[in-house]
């Protein structure tokens, strides 16, 4: 029974809403300290499953993101051992040369954000995410994911989709539909630009609603910044609100 109609029946006094349990599911790949669009998918969510075993791609924002400095948006990257360009991100590594180069980083965010209000309080937070001794990027880019949740104060589990006994051999919606059923899920909530890629009837085929989640940014007062930057790293939300206000940034969305 898929969850429309659980609620359906819940309306109509059938079942009460203490006998339903319904589960949501959010599923994404693993991004390096990415906009807090993606941290709303957890708050969203019941459970959140992070690919391990999908392909790496180069331009995407698996091992690189963007933050405030002075003034202007400043790309990082953590740099990868020279590889095929078709491993998955479990088998990619990181290079020896992210030894330097996580200082410099670290020392461009003391640079950018040492005015910021929440400087003192998250600083170091970013010294244990860029300092973490892995050479492994998924595992590298899960230890980011698990800190700043931590740090947000999410609780949900964060599970790894090679766990899951599915055919791992599946491609785009067919992969995420057998993850979906897997975790016993009711919603399947992935962000808005897949309303392209995925089919309400596929799903609902399959037992599952599925939901698109829209972020919706509130501008706010950045360091050095005249006019709003938005989809900054979540560097840049946690450095320039307080707990509180970021609490606000994470319930900025709908879904649809």
């Amino acid at each position: 029974m898929i969850a429309t109609e659980i609620n359906a029946r819940v309306a109509k006094n059938e079942i009460s809403e203490k006998e339903v349990a319904v589960k949501k599911l959010a599923i994404m790949q693993p991004y390096f300290l990415p906009y807090i669009g993606y941290f709303q998918l957890f708050k969203a969510a019941d459970e959140f499953i992070i690919y391990d075993n999908i392909e790496y791609t180069k331009k995407g924002w698996i091992n690189r993101n963007q933050f405030v400095l002075n003034g202007k948006t400043q790309l990082f990257s953590i740099p990868l051992e020279k590889s095929s360009d078709y491993l998955d991100v479990v088998q990619k590594i990181i290079s020896p040369e992210f030894e330097k180069e996580r200082k410099k980083i670290l020392a461009q965010i003391h640079s950018g954000y040492r005015k910021a209000p929440e400087f003192k309080n998250v600083y170091p937070l970013m010294e244990e995410v860029f300092m973490y001794d892995n050479k492994n990027l998924f595992e590298f880019t899960l230890h980011s994911v698990q800190k700043v949740t931590a740090f947000l104060g999410i609780n949900i589990p964060i599970k790894v989709s090679s766990k899951f006994d599915v055919d791992h051999n599946l491609k785009g919606s067919a992969k995420v539909r057998s993850l979906a059923k897997a975790a016993n899920a009711d919603y399947y909530i992935n962000p808005i630009g897949g309303q392209c890629l995925y089919s309400v009837d596929e799903f609902k085929a399959d037992g599952i609603d599925l939901k698109f989640h829209n972020y919706r940014p509130i501008p706010y007062t950045q360091v050095d910044v005249s006019e709003f930057i938005s989809h900054m790293s979540i560097i840049d939300v946690l450095m320039n609100n307080s707990p509180q206000q970021v609490q606000v940034h994470l319930q900025s969305y709908e879904v649809l």
